[in-house]
């Protein structure tokens, strides 16, 4: 263990972030898992706990191997990574399984190791690196909208449309995701304007053409329509089922919460562990402990924007923003829609929600950005070496 802490580089507070968040996120997944361990498991919430505790501890071992390349291999990597991502999305949407009786599209099977995966948080990542390679390669030439169609568009929209029919929140972060990186990255205004609009266009034909439909994508359109107008409706329907005890939840929270484990709501709550634990959280824990879980990512956030300042090229700066920025923007959105200010997205508090594929993914996506700030440091130290001649007669003798 000592081996692994002093071969530890990057920013050591992103270290220490990454570690409380993934601390703090056992007892509320050992409660809230209650209710889905008395229908599975029979009751058995340790397996659960334990299931948390393996999931937590591969990530960390992904994050540690992953801050340990050196970043400008993941320019080449995504180039590899984004025709196999395309692969897996379609085989994902071929697939069409489910897991515990709900729709699993998002998952691909496994079947050596038995697992799912979800394979729309690996084609996340890996988008975004691609999006701050191709930003990197063409500053200080001349963008025209034709030239960055084919190799920077068109893979956004083939992954986009992949993902779109079975997980449209997902869909429209990573839109988004890319959009502030390549206007971060220079890419002109007026042109990402035409991409908004062709965006817009694509998913108004999608919606015409799933309502004429009657298989599963008129379904999940309806799901989608029904979600904006029970969120925009101010009567109580069955429909609100989910919000209204998550807000009951928060509401008996109070400042200090009812205390670890003795939350009633995960009772009731479906996703209790996942998509609804930060209702839990303030349930036990009051609006102090929902507070802390919100400075800690806020805390993240800070430390994203200083390595991404810091980071020696403009590569890594993108990809720093590129995968740092969708963490952040998962979290609040989760956040905003326990307390009904947004409507209902399916989206997992990282770090926290149960889960494996989340959890592995932003721990990739976190050993990236500490592989930045690694390297920063590395020529922070060659530079001290330099600037001091005794050091340098040092190390020769």
């Amino acid at each position: 263990m000592q081996t692994v802490l002093n071969n530890i580089k990057g920013d050591k507070l992103i270290w220490a972030i990454v570690a409380l968040l993934a601390i703090v996120s056992f007892l509320p997944v050992y409660s809230a898992a209650s209710n889905l361990a008395y229908r599975t498991v029979g009751g058995n919430t340790f397996t659960f706990f334990i299931k948390h505790l393996v999931h937590l501890a591969l990530g960390f071992a992904i994050m540690y191997g992953v801050h340990k390349i050196p970043y400008r291999y993941f320019k080449g990597l995504s180039l590899v990574m984004i025709p196999i991502v395309l692969v897996l999305l379609g085989l994902t949407m071929l697939q069409g399984t489910t897991i515990e009786g709900a729709s699993a599209s998002r998952w691909i099977q496994i079947p050596v190791v038995g697992v799912s995966f979800q394979t729309s948080t690996l084609a996340s990542v890996v988008l975004m690196i691609y999006v701050a390679r191709y930003m990197s390669k063409i500053q200080d030439k001349t963008i025209t909208f034709k030239s960055s169609l084919w190799p920077l568009w068109a893979p956004v929209f083939c992954v986009l449309a992949l993902i779109l029919p079975s997980n449209f929140s997902t869909t429209a972060i990573m839109f988004l995701m890319v959009l502030i990186v390549v206007f971060i990255g220079g890419y002109p205004l007026k042109y990402i304007g035409i991409i908004l609009t062709m965006g817009l266009i694509g998913l108004i034909v999608f919606i015409g053409i799933a309502k004429l439909t009657t298989g599963p994508l008129n379904v999940k359109v309806q799901t989608w329509q029904n979600r904006i107008i029970n969120y925009s409706n101010d009567e109580d329907t069955e429909a609100d089922y989910q919000i209204e005890k998550a807000k009951i939840a928060i509401a008996t929270g109070e400042v200090l919460g009812v205390g670890p484990g003795k939350s009633i709501q995960k009772n009731f709550l479906p996703q209790s562990s996942s998509d609804f634990i930060f209702a839990i959280i303030i349930e036990e824990y009051g609006l102090l402990g929902g507070f802390f879980i919100m400075v800690l990512y806020m805390w993240f956030l800070f430390r994203i924007v200083i390595v991404s300042q810091k980071a020696d090229t403009i590569f890594g700066k993108l990809v720093v923003l590129g995968v740092g920025l969708p963490i952040i923007f998962q979290a609040l959105i989760n956040m905003a829609v326990a307390v009904e200010l947004f409507p209902v997205t399916g989206q997992t508090l990282p770090l926290i929600s149960s889960g494996g594929t989340s959890i592995w993914m932003t721990c990739l996506a976190i050993g990236i950005i500490l592989s930045v700030s690694a390297k920063r440091e590395e020529i922070k130290e060659q530079e001290s070496v330099e600037d001091n001649p005794l050091e340098i007669l040092s190390e020769t003798i």
